[in-house]
């Protein structure tokens, strides 16, 4: 990764790296020492720096925290044996991190402020990238409107942010998941192709709901029949139906998740058949109860690749496979993890070195 800005570093006087127990991480609840940050006024960006970790002063009539503009990505850097630090894919993220910034009425944020100051700030928090099996360093470039006025408008003065979070696992155990048909996550012509706040929001109660009722996350369905499966809470879904993969096809209400690109090029390179369409809850459902339904699982940044083992919907439990006996979820999640840690060849050219 070559930085075609040098941007201005301020170091944290006393490091909290001692405080973290890298053995025994939750996903999100420690941060590395410093974050980009870089603003955006007059119609242009200004100058980035990278400085400590740590809370911003806004005014109450912040825009983002009235009428939602904000966006954000998420991606992981990876130590590699030989104690190398590399980042997976960070040209894709960089690009739908932009898509959603159109979608959201929200300047695009140039290659080279993305890039340089993801690479730069790596470079200072190197430390903060685990070694141990499993964990990562999690890297979160987000953007919010901070104009300073109550007017519903689109706003003309944002901050573009990087931080950082040492993770290890995101599920500890397969999921139960349920057939959601009643909300919505979005709806068609809405935002979910943009990784906006405001999809997450509202998200949150069904998902609450689904919980109380002992289920780890919801199959969402399209909001206009609860016909068609969409995602799986905050990730894309994917079904091993005999021998073909089949999810559904990215559009207008279903994120272009990184990860899920990543699980069918693997797919294809192995000469298996991948089939992206729409997915109907029947078709599921069916499967399941002939046993054609061999493998479900979730592929996000944040878990990888996460294994359903019950799907519920109207009220009856679908139970797949055992664990143990799947083979597809597993191998690619393997392999996945050896190219990003450096464990075997990168033939796709996904890692760019920090």
């Amino acid at each position: 990764m070559t930085d075609t800005f040098s941007y201005p570093v301020t170091r944290v006087a006393q490091s909290r790296i001692s405080q973290v127990d890298f053995d025994n991480l939750r996903f999100g609840a420690a941060f590395a020492d410093h974050m980009f940050v870089i603003d955006y006024k007059d119609g242009q960006w200004g100058q980035g720096e990278i400085m400590p970790y740590g809370p911003w002063t806004f005014d109450p009539s912040m825009a983002a925290l009235h009428y939602g503009q904000a966006i954000f990505e998420g991606l992981k850097a990876y130590k590699t044996p030989q104690g190398n630090v590399q980042i997976f894919r960070p040209q894709a993220n960089f690009e739908r991190f932009n898509e959603s910034a159109k979608r959201m009425s929200m300047p695009v944020v140039p290659e080279e402020i993305f890039m340089s100051g993801l690479s730069q700030l790596i470079k200072v928090d190197e430390n903060w990238v685990p070694s141990q099996k499993g964990s990562s360093l999690y890297i979160r470039p987000f953007m919010v409107s901070t104009d300073e006025f109550l007017g519903v408008r689109i706003a003309e003065t944002y901050r573009f942010a990087i931080i950082c979070s040492p993770v290890g696992q995101y599920y500890s155990e397969p999921l139960k998941v349920k057939v959601e048909r009643t909300f919505s996550r979005v709806a068609e012509g809405g935002s979910g192709n943009a990784k906006a706040a405001g999809n997450y929001a509202a998200a949150m109660y069904p998902t609450k709901l689904a919980q109380d009722a002992g289920f780890h996350q919801l199959l969402w369905t399209d909001a206009a029949t609860h016909s068609f499966i969409e995602e799986s809470g905050t990730m894309n879904v994917m079904f091993l139906i005999d021998d073909t993969v089949v999810t559904p096809a990215v559009g207008g209400t279903i994120l272009k998740g990184v990860t899920r690109n990543s699980v069918l090029v693997l797919a294809k390179d192995r000469g298996m058949k991948v089939d992206e369409r729409r997915v109907s809850v029947e078709e599921i459902v069916s499967a399941a109860k002939d046993g054609r339904l061999k493998e479900a699982f979730g592929a996000g940044t944040a878990a990888t690749i996460a294994p359903i083992s019950v799907i519920h919907c109207d009220g009856v439990d679908y139970h797949l496979p055992p664990i143990e006996t799947r083979t597809f979820a597993p191998s690619i999640l393997k392999e996945l993890t050896e190219i990003r840690t450096g464990e075997t060849a990168d033939r796709f050219g996904w890692m760019v070195q920090v």
